[in-house]
């Protein structure tokens, strides 16, 4: 039988988007047809996210997109104000951010021609084309735990709980890598949110924590979570959305204009809204309704919206990089919305 090191041998590199200048390219695609005219008109839209000075960004991420090797392209949206807050998966932000933070990696595998009963016995963990050590995931599965166990015993939002994640890597030495997002969103006063957190290594470590802390212990307040993400919306004179994937973040994401609504009696639909997806619509499924489906819910407006059927490590590079050469974000200020929620524990 093969060894671990025969597998987890090649790193997968997140990609630089500052590195690439695809304006050029990304303008000629508005004069093309299909899936390249969307993705031009997105990344148009996105750029007039940025230059908006009253609207708030949110970012919504779905799908294995770190693992792949998008981690840097939200590092540096992050790093350059062009996100006000993120709304996530718990696998993106925890057992790959964090996980990669804590020092480890992800590796270059393959669909094809593996006997995945030897993976198991490995313990190497198959992503597609990607391979993760399970025996350090469980290290992350434990280092969560230690946080929750180092908490008050009280109900916490999962925006509370990655700020704690960010705070424990800025008091053990900070991450090791340089483009841990949780860590550069703890730094920015972006919060993140992750409205199935424990679908993830931070379930396993509540898992571990409740076990041994039946009467008193940390948990998670999925409402408190609505709430802190529907307060960016009214606070926030316009709002756009840039939606990577689908599933709970979108939804969640969408739905703070109708709780805004509720709360206030009157809130505007989103402004600006993109998503890139493979999702089919026929299914009626949440990740594939489309943005013009939304507004019939009274959540997004349908001038500056726009779908894009793209796999997202083809997709989010060239939008995200677009916005970055256009430069627009160089005069947009930091909204840093975390300061709503803990301006007595924030980081300047």
């Amino acid at each position: 039988m093969a060894s671990k090191k025969d597998y987890l041998k090649d790193v997968i590199e997140h990609i630089d988007v500052k590195k690439h200048n695809v304006v050029a390219l990304v303008d000629a695609m508005e004069n093309m047809a299909f899936s390249a005219r969307d993705l031009n008109r997105a990344a148009r839209i996105y750029d007039m996210m940025l230059k908006d000075s009253g609207c708030g960004i949110i970012l919504t991420l779905a799908g294995s997109l770190f693992s792949a090797g998008l981690k840097k392209v939200v590092f540096d949206l992050v790093n350059n104000n062009m996100v006000d807050a993120i709304v996530s998966t718990g696998a993106i932000m925890v057992d790959q951010d964090f996980f990669e933070a804590l020092g480890f990696k992800h590796y270059k595998g393959t669909p094809y021609n593996n006997n995945d009963n030897e993976l198991r016995d490995l313990a190497i963990d198959r992503i597609y084309d990607t391979y993760i050590d399970e025996d350090e995931l469980r290290v992350c599965d434990e280092t969560t735990e230690k946080i929750w166990n180092s908490l008050e015993p009280r109900p916490y939002s999962s925006r509370e709980l990655i700020y704690e994640m960010g705070k424990y890597l800025d008091e053990n030495g900070g991450p090791k890598v340089n483009d841990s997002v949780i860590y550069a969103a703890f730094k920015k006063n972006v919060p993140i949110f992750v409205p199935a957190f424990s679908d993830c290594s931070a379930g396993f470590g509540f898992v571990v924590h409740q076990t041994k802390n039946p009467d008193k212990h940390a948990s998670i307040d999925s409402a408190k979570d609505f709430l802190e993400l529907t307060k960016i919306k009214q606070v926030s004179k316009e709002t756009g959305i840039f939606m990577v994937g689908g599933g709970v973040p979108k939804n969640f994401t969408q739905d703070i204009v109708v709780a805004a609504d509720i709360l206030d009696g009157e809130a505007s639909m989103h402004k600006y809204a993109i998503q890139i997806t493979v999702a089919d619509v026929r299914d009626g499924a949440l990740s594939s309704s489309t943005l013009k489906e939304a507004s019939s819910w009274g959540k997004v407006e349908t001038t500056y919206e726009q779908m894009v059927y793209s796999e997202a490590s083809i997709a989010m590079p060239l939008i995200a990089g677009y916005a970055y050469h256009k430069g627009n974000w160089k005069n947009r200020k930091a909204k840093e919305f975390t300061k709503f929620y803990t301006v007595d524990k924030v980081t300047a």
